[in-house]
């Protein structure tokens, strides 16, 4: 029975020797998968950080870009605003009795008929043969 005993302790360690090592290679197993997962996860911070800082650099170029979008508007309104006045300007310019009679003058000279005259200028083919007569 002694013998029989010695075996099954024999038997019941060398089952413990295999558990043991069976848990060591796990263990390792999952070591190895851990530490891959914090390479990962190492390499994914460096990817935020990289995306957090393009975003960053994407946001303070297009608040440039709003900026100088801003400035151009004031300017293109300045431009406009003067163009208005210059084109109110050059209206009451070509309304004016003297410019009308000089245009006259120089459509005459150059050998328009009065009926072209009066057609272009708004006015009554009297009155152009009239200011026509006049100079």
């Amino acid at each position: 029975m002694s013998d029989l005993l010695i075996i099954l302790f024999s038997v019941s360690e060398v089952v413990l020797l295999v558990v043991v090592i069976l848990f060591f290679l796990r263990l390792k197993k999952s070591e190895d998968l851990l530490s891959a997962l914090q390479a990962n996860q190492e390499e994914f911070i460096k990817r935020l950080q990289f995306n957090t800082q393009l975003e960053s650099e994407l946001v303070a170029t297009f608040e440039q870009r709003q900026q100088e979008l801003v400035a151009l508007n004031t300017q293109l309104e300045n431009k406009a605003a003067e163009l208005g006045k210059l084109i109110d300007q050059a209206n009451e310019f070509c309304k004016s009795p003297h410019f009308v009679r000089e245009i006259i003058i120089q459509g005459h000279r150059s050998g328009k008929s009065p009926a072209q005259m009066a057609k272009s200028t708004g006015l009554s083919l009297e009155e152009i043969e009239l200011i026509i007569d006049q100079s």
